[in-house]
């Protein structure tokens, strides 16, 4: 899609390069992963606010990628400079190319908003105006708002012998600042200053005006920062932006208390070496290179942005009341069965129940343990929990639960990345409560989907199971899309038992009738699962796999792909976003082929299909082919028997996925994606399809 004469396509081809290496490199892959965001702020067919989304989402998936997988490449260049990826590239290669392949997709973005959406906004009256086009009645209003609202909370803090460089905040905007006294003094140099914006003051500022008229509130400030420094003259004033190291590294094992010392990680995460400075474009090269020493970056490390930083903060435009500049409104719908009047119980013992979101609602899962908070026959309720939003529905039941005398066991995973501060008010909440809370597994980050309960029903104890793709969050579950399933059969229950004996004592559980349990056995047996096709395929029978996660990043994993398509073994996979596989490869991946999709909805399920002989077997969960999910996390998957629901998902997931020809990517061998051949010919969006019924007039 082009825009301005460049096109992301183009930009590609230009930087992909096949290598003798049969791996993909992986910060490179998630770069070509988040272009593919940026393509779809690119496409001229979105709604404008839709493309503003995509443009913000660009940018807060950049911030995240710094913070940690660029801290952490900077980190070996400084301790382990000759490390290799398993690409074969050093720390300072990778920075290198990166820094390559990103700063054509930032001029892009810019150009993307600067000259495609914002203009485009104007012509329904959304406009971000600059301060000194504002006419003497609108800078009367915004002096006034300055004097009133800002001016009071800014913090001017100076550099000087006696005023060491001031700490800047990961992500924090701020208005560099060099001054001079109006009658210098002899020997008297320029000064700096810094500025922080302040956060609980907007970015945008409305404008008395008509329509929605805004102007970005460092302009605000900047027009008057002479009232910070009086008796001094302004000699320039730019915005800057620093982005930190923000991984939390914690030695569980020698943490007293874990909540406490993610607490204590959490708060010293705006403390972090910089990464990256991102400088306005009209910041004098003596500024910049004040800041950068300051800082201790190097050049490669700085980004000149020829526009208003941080896109992410015009993001709230998107909360205007523009309908038609939206994508269309849906509802999702409610299967049948669990519209039967019936206890939701009384459903899942009748059947299996599969639910495919966002297109059908996230309120059964909800509404299970709802009802089983008030059901007096519900004894117990364990759960894990790894995302669950800021005001969660699903915590507030357990909590009832708790109340009403059931025993509720909840692990909460502290560490789940950048929500360690909400997991940490929730664990309070629930200990508070009386529900027994854990926080799993030394080592380990347990990202498992599970919830249980324990129902007596005559002289019986029947367990009832949740087994999902995706969080516990019904935000998310609006906007990414996943699986939920429901059973009553006793084996899924009777695993489900033992994997939080695991979870939350001393069991040492290495054998599970059904689940795939990560780090126990599911390495292994996907390893088995694949060998099995290649011995299929030897012996003439149906062989195939077909499979849709997140990641591919395992190098043992790939190499059993290789193995598979060697001896002719068909594997299609859609991988979202990073993928160290090169398909496509002589004698080595010839029959295997990876597409991508970035659509309205985030796919996130996770599928995996083997044809095993025409007897297949399909698995879904929480694990993508990662060392980490793998090895390092307590993940499962989970078997679907019924037919029916298997034939559904084999339908709906995945085959309607790879003939998509509009969000459809294909990955090449030399790590770029490409169109459908014939997207032009034959149109066709899989989740807008999944969608129509959901779609309100």
């Amino acid at each position: 899609m082009e825009t301005s004469g460049l096109s992301l396509e183009k930009i590609g081809k230009v930087v992909g390069v096949v290598s003798e290496n049969p791996l993909l490199n992986r910060e490179l892959s998630w770069i070509e992963f988040n272009s593919r965001v940026l393509d779809e702020a690119l496409d001229p067919t979105q709604p404008l606010l839709e493309r503003l989304k995509f443009l913000s989402i660009f940018s807060t998936n950049l911030d995240e990628f710094f913070m940690v997988r660029i801290s952490g490449l900077q980190e070996q260049l400084e301790g382990s400079p000759m490390m290799l990826s398993p690409d074969g590239l050093t720390p300072a290669t990778q920075l290198r190319q990166i820094s390559e392949r990103l700063r054509p997709l930032l001029e892009v973005q810019m150009r993307c908003l600067l000259k495609q959406v914002l203009p485009g906004l104007e012509k329904y009256g959304v406009r971000i105006i600059p301060y000194g086009k504002l006419n003497e009645g609108q800078r009367e209003e915004l002096r006034h708002f300055f004097n009133e609202r800002v001016f009071p909370v800014l913090t001017p803090l100076s550099v000087d012998p006696s005023h060491p460089f001031p700490h800047i905040s990961n992500n924090s905007m701020n208005l560099g600042t060099l001054v001079e006294p109006e009658i210098p003094e002899e020997g008297e140099e320029t000064r700096f200053a810094r500025v922080k914006l302040p956060p609980n003051v907007p970015r945008l500022i409305p404008v008395n005006d008509e329509g929605y008229c805004f102007v970005l509130l460092e302009e605000v400030i900047t027009a008057h920062i002479d009232t910070l420094f009086p008796g001094m003259r302004i000699l320039e004033c730019q915005p800057f932006r620093i982005t930190r190291d923000a991984d939390i590294e914690i030695e569980e094992d020698e943490a007293a208390d874990l909540l406490k010392t993610v607490e204590q990680q959490v708060r010293q995460r705006r403390f972090g070496f910089g990464v990256r400075l991102e400088v306005a474009a009209g910041m004098s090269p003596d500024m910049v290179k004040q800041l950068r020493s300051s800082l201790v970056l190097e050049e490669q490390d700085v980004f000149t942005i020829d526009g208003p930083l941080n896109i992410s903060d015009l993001d709230v435009l998107y909360k205007l009341d523009l309908p038609e500049l939206k994508d269309q409104p849906f509802n999702s719908t409610t299967p049948p069965v669990l519209r039967s009047g019936e206890t939701i119980f009384d459903a899942i013992r009748h059947q299996d129940i599969l639910l495919h979101h966002p297109y059908e609602s996230f309120a059964p899962v909800v509404e299970f343990l709802r009802q089983a908070a008030r059901d007096p026959n519900v004894l117990a309720i364990k759960q894990t929990l790894y995302r669950v939003g800021k005001d969660s529905p699903i915590v507030e039941a357990l909590i009832e639960a708790a109340e009403m005398g059931k025993q509720v066991a909840v692990l909460v995973e502290l560490k789940a990345r950048f929500d360690e501060e909400n997991n940490i008010h929730w664990a309070r909440r629930l200990e508070k409560a009386g529900v027994h809370v854990v926080y799993g597994l030394i080592g380990l980050k347990t990202h498992a989907k599970v919830a249980l309960v324990v129902r007596q029903e005559k002289s019986t104890l029947r367990r009832y199971v949740h087994l999902g793709t995706g969080n516990y969050n019904p935000v998310t579950a609006r906007v990414y899309t996943d699986i939920g399933f429901f059973t009553a059969d006793p084996d899924f229950g009777a695993d489900a038992t033992e994997l939080f004996n695991y979870l939350t004592g001393y069991s040492k559980q290495l054998r599970y009738r059904k689940l795939l349990v990560a780090p126990v056995n599911l390495r292994k047996t996907i390893t088995e699962l694949i060998r099995r096709e290649i011995a299929h395929q030897q012996a003439g029978q149906p062989s195939g796999i077909m499979a849709k996660f997140n990641n591919l990043t395992d190098t043992g994993i790939i190499d059993e792909m290789y193995a598979a398509s060697r001896e002719g073994v068909p594997i299609d996979l859609i991988v979202r976003s990073i993928c160290c596989l090169r398909p496509g490869l002589p004698d080595k991946s010839e029959t295997i082929k990876v597409g991508s999709i970035v659509g309205r909805f985030l796919e996130h399920s996770r599928v995996y299909r083997f044809i095993n002989g025409g007897n297949e077997e399909i698995y879904l969960g929480s694990a993508d082919l990662m060392n980490r999910n793998l090895d390092r996390r307590v993940e499962v998957l989970f078997p679907i028997e019924d037919e029916r629901i298997k034939e559904r998902i084999v339908r709906e997931v995945l085959e309607r996925a790879v003939t998509d020809t509009m969000k459809m990517r294909w990955l090449q061998m030399d790590g770029t994606y490409q169109r459908p051949r014939n997207a032009e010919e034959k149109p066709y969006n899989f989740q807008e399809h999944l969608l129509e019924p959901a779609l309100t007039n």
